[in-house]
């Protein structure tokens, strides 16, 4: 049995709540529908991801790269910018 890393686990379940991503390497992600609510994405590589229709409801996203990547319908209510 293969052990998944918490990045990983992130892309396969879609789903990280209350998780300590900074600095992660997310980018081509397929997150859409995923829900990262009151994750720290600061400084993550989210460039070429799709997040639409995430739940992003209190994400911390200070100095992350979102270049080219998908929000379209995410939920970002309360995001720290």
């Amino acid at each position: 049995m293969e052990i998944l890393n918490v990045v990983d686990y992130v892309k396969f379940y879609k789903t990280a709540q209350n998780v300590n991503l900074r600095g992660a390497n997310l980018s081509c992600a397929y997150l859409s529908g995923a829900d990262l609510s009151n994750t720290n994405l600061s400084h993550a590589d989210l460039s070429h991801a799709d997040l639409s229709g995430a739940y992003l409801s209190g994400v911390y996203l200070r100095g992350a790269n979102l270049s080219y990547a998908n929000l379209s319908n995410a939920n970002l209510s309360n995001a720290n910018l």
